[in-house]
């Protein structure tokens, strides 16, 4: 097959649809099949939008075999503000491409409807018959997702959308995460599908209560690799970052932001210290604005001696924050699924988190972790509390988590679910779309 995959970044950028793609580029195109990645340049989030967000060279390379285009961002003072008015216009489309969120790129738009993409090494024949099919992802960032359902309409292949939508608190029926993944505009690009990749039952759930068909919504998940997150040493860990080696340490991996629960985390965390309890907290990933301006504030409050920022980590570093810790936790109010639990299982540590998103669906409470309240502080504290005093549960959580990985999170198992459908989907396209089939109709 011939894919275009597009997403707003790709790695070496840091986060879990960026990493997801890869892993399914690499898969798909290591079963002979030729993938062009569709992409912004940006290696920062706030790049975005922000002018001073990291970027990487713009251009076009090849990595494990796949085409990997890297589209220059379009930045100025006052963009969220003018999006912000352009996006009131209602006309769906239009709308996806001025969400003020997005990574717009006027070159991606232009190659998404031109007849022939430019390479270093002259023209890339792109019109018809160039692609088979076309694979979208993440929201809520509709305009590469909108470049794509404009490649796939003007070749007329099938279009397939993995959004990773972010459920937000379950109780709260006006939860605003849960507006902005489901926005008109958004449900518009879900509409124009052929089929939609979910994560968890919930994600399902809610996209059939969108009124999307039950035949295009497809139930995925995801998987995990334990080679590539296991085998870190302990001890050095702890003497590199300076953790006793008897502390009770919690590790956080995430874009650390209030959506994230990186915020809650520490609020809860915090009166626990003020007990003279020795926990330590390792945080691991990019830091958002949103919580760097909440540590300023904090650390003038509170001497913040058990905290370790780590910030972005390597493969290497990664495997020695999981060996590091003694429990993981994710409170997070905008995740679909949550790999790094499934990294956290496979090292036999327990996962605490909010019931909220695709993450209550992932870990069942009291069996391989615990879930308290979406945004309860008090309830997120005292099951801190539980771990720490009692070995026996972490170690029970920990392990029933591990043994779940070979039994229902294989990634070998989930990436073949995802090609098997565009194969057959890309087939029955082909055939419908022959002289012989047109002729007959």
């Amino acid at each position: 097959m011939r894919l275009a995959h597009f997403i707003q970044r790709y790695p070496p950028a840091l986060g879990g649809s960026e990493a997801y793609f890869a892993r399914l580029s690499r898969y798909c195109a290591g079963h002979g099949d030729a993938v062009t990645v569709f992409t912004s340049n940006a290696l920062s989030l706030d790049a975005f939008w922000s002018p001073s967000g990291s970027c990487m060279p713009a251009g076009v390379e090849t990595d494990a075999g796949i085409a990997i285009r890297r589209y220059p961002l379009w930045r100025m003072p006052g963009r969220r503000w003018l999006l912000k008015a352009l996006s009131l216009y209602p006309h769906r489309l239009w709308q996806c491409l001025t969400m003020p969120c997005n990574p717009i790129s006027l070159a991606m738009w232009r190659d998404a409807g031109a007849d022939f993409l430019p390479s270093p090494t002259g023209r890339a024949v792109v019109g018809e018959g160039g692609f088979d099919a076309v694979h979208v992802s993440a929201f809520p960032y509709a305009f590469p997702i909108a470049c794509g359902w404009r490649l796939a309409r003007r070749l007329n292949i099938p279009f397939y959308v993995t959004p990773f939508l972010h459920l937000g608190n379950p109780d709260d029926p006006h939860d605003r995460t849960r507006r902005s993944y489901t926005s008109p505009a958004l449900l518009w690009l879900l509409k124009e599908a052929d089929a939609i990749f979910v994560q968890t039952p919930s994600e399902r759930a809610m996209a059939l209560a969108l009124g999307l068909s039950p035949d295009k919504v497809i139930l995925q998940g995801l998987g995990v690799e334990p080679r590539e997150c296991t085998g870190g040493n302990r001890a050095e860990a702890r003497r590199r970052w300076n953790l006793p080696d008897d502390a009770f340490v919690v590790g956080h991996l995430a874009n650390n932001s209030w959506e994230k629960g990186t915020n809650d985390l520490i609020q809860a965390i915090e009166p626990l210290w003020r007990q003279n309890r020795p926990i330590y907290l390792l945080l691991a990933g990019p830091e958002m604005p949103n919580f760097t301006r909440f540590w300023q504030a904090f650390e003038q409050r509170f001497p913040p001696t058990f905290v370790r920022r780590l910030g972005p980590i390597s493969d290497a570093e990664k495997r020695d924050f999981y060996a590091a810790i003694d429990a993981f936790s994710l409170p997070s109010r905008s995740d679909s699924f949550g790999l790094v639990l499934l990294e956290a299982w496979a090292n036999g540590v327990p996962n605490i988190a909010y019931r909220a998103g695709g993450v209550a669906d992932v870990i069942r409470h009291d069996i391989d972790g615990l879930l308290v309240p979406c945004g309860d502080i008090a309830a997120l504290s005292a099951a801190l509390q539980h771990l720490q005093e009692d070995v026996d549960l972490r170690v029970r959580l920990g392990m029933d988590g591990k043994h779940r990985l070979p039994r229902n999170f294989r990634w070998e198992d989930k990436l073949a679910l995802v090609r098997q459908t565009i194969a057959a989907t890309a087939d029955q396209q082909a055939v419908l779309s022959s002289p012989g089939v047109i002729n007959s109709l």
